[in-house]
């Protein structure tokens, strides 16, 4: 047999390096580390997000509103059979008829006056039905400095479409007196009111008695208003009575305009 040749092992790694490193290992720096690590929570937070964005949101299922049953129809009468009035407050009631036997009507219209004079603002003014002179001077503003309201009676209810006229002292009354009907008075199919006034304020009876009117009765009369009718009768008190219509002129606040309208009017 031929000798074996003498095998060299291979050139160790050890000879080619220092032997100061021959022990040594090889580790990543730790600043390195750390960005690694970063980048891996900042790719995990990415997915999360991204997969939260995306996922589809669970809405609440709203329940169907329930339909109304549509209301069943009650049967009605039999044909033939007259249909029932209806009670209760369906029923419509039924206006109180007059003594004509015609119903009344449901309510009162409102009055319109011109009111004109001593007023502040004189003009139309439209009051419910039933007010008085006071109530139309008091919607025209009330009265003025110069306003003389003993020959304007203020208490007399208001008619509509008058005219209501309130003078200075001295100033003659250029409105026609309005006559109002008496309370309760009704008229019949061809006749009038009784005790209705006739034209110009004057009673149907007659003249005005200055001797035994009372102070309605002067009240009535055109220019005299409730405090002329008390002046009035306190003179016949304090004289024993008129022995003339001319003295009336004796009367504070009856000059002679006034009593010239009044002497057809009123007698002793």
């Amino acid at each position: 047999m031929l000798p074996s040749a003498p095998r060299h092992a291979p050139p160790s790694d050890r000879r080619s390096r220092p032997r100061a490193l021959s022990g040594a290992r090889w580790s990543p720096p730790p600043a390195a580390g750390v960005a690694v690590l970063v980048l891996l929570a900042g790719v995990v937070a990415l997915l999360v997000l991204r997969t939260a964005v995306t996922a589809p949101t669970g809405s609440t299922p709203v329940p169907p509103s329930p339909v109304p049953a549509a209301a069943t129809p009650s049967p009605g009468p039999p044909v033939g059979e007259p249909v029932p009035a209806p009670s209760g407050a369906a029923s419509a009631p039924s206006a109180p008829a007059t003594d004509g036997g015609a119903p009344a009507a449901g309510g009162s219209a409102p009055v319109v006056v011109h009111v004109v004079g001593q007023v502040v603002a004189p003009g139309l003014v439209r009051l419910p039905a039933g007010a008085r002179v006071a109530d139309a001077v008091e919607a025209a503003g009330g009265l003025t400095g110069d306003a003389d309201t003993s020959r304007t009676n203020l208490a007399r209810p208001l008619v509509d479409g008058e005219q209501v006229q309130v003078p200075r002292p001295g100033e003659e009354l250029t409105t026609p007196p309005v006559s109002v009907p008496a309370a309760g008075a009704t008229g019949g199919a061809g006749g009038g009111a009784a005790g209705a006034a006739a034209p110009g304020g004057v009673a149907a009876s007659g003249p005005v008695s200055l001797t035994s009117a009372t102070a309605a009765d002067l009240d009535a009369l055109p220019g005299i208003g409730p405090v002329l009718a008390e002046r009035i009768l306190q003179w016949r008190e304090e004289h024993g009575g008129f022995t003339s219509v001319d003295e009336l002129a004796e009367v504070a606040g009856i000059g002679d305009t006034l009593l010239e309208r009044l002497r057809p009017l009123v007698t002793v």
